[in-house]
């Protein structure tokens, strides 16, 4: 089975664009997914947050307001280490039996999306490529405005704490360019997914 990790910045897109390849029929495993399950009352993940970042990061329910925590890590970057310490090595051992469990029910290809990826320059071990989400940064900021109601401030931090995923574009197999409209989006997924009948070679 090919594996093709699917990146972008916050607002890129590529939640979108996952959803357009899962419409199509081909699994996606969502990094963001798992890491909030992780982050669910009761787990050692929760009890590790509660710890270091104290009750102020929950709601009054008692779950992790990922907002507030969001405020801290993404203006520390020692927390934000921290954070992703906890987080991380458990997400990439629940993705890989994942996708161990699609390769046996004979997926030819899936789709991992995480925002991390191919932070070190490098493709990821075990991943056959990385299609790399794009969208101009003053668009993403915009969307970050509109759409998940941040200030523009707090928009500004959020997209500056992130790698630059533009540098990503030198170990990407493929660019969907997400400055258009959502239908513009869908059409180069589906271009790819098209390739893929044929042969599954991004």
């Amino acid at each position: 089975m090919k594996v093709y990790g699917l990146t972008g910045g916050i607002a890129s897109g590529k939640s979108l664009a996952a959803r357009y390849f899962a419409e199509a029929g081909i699994p996606v495993v969502d990094a963001d997914t798992e890491a909030k399950n992780l982050l669910q009352p009761g787990t050692e993940v929760f009890q590790l947050v509660v710890e270091a970042f104290g009750t102020g990061v929950l709601t009054d329910t008692g779950q992790i307001d990922r907002d507030r925590l969001a405020a801290i890590v993404f203006n520390d970057k020692q927390a934000l280490s921290l954070l992703n310490g906890w987080v991380h090595p458990r997400v990439y051992g629940i993705i890989s039996d994942r996708l161990k469990h699609l390769a046996a029910a004979g997926h030819r290809v899936a789709i991992v999306e995480a925002a991390l990826l191919g932070e070190n320059g490098m493709l990821p071990p075990g991943f056959d490529g990385l299609i790399l989400v794009s969208a101009p940064e003053e668009i993403r900021l915009q969307r970050l405005i509109a759409c998940r109601g941040m200030n523009a401030d707090a928009a500004r931090a959020r997209i500056a704490a992130q790698t630059d995923p533009e540098a990503k574009r030198a170990i990407s197999c493929a660019v969907l360019d997400n400055g258009g409209s959502p239908e513009q989006l869908r059409d180069q997924v589906m271009r790819i997914i098209s390739s893929w009948n044929a042969k599954p070679e991004c």
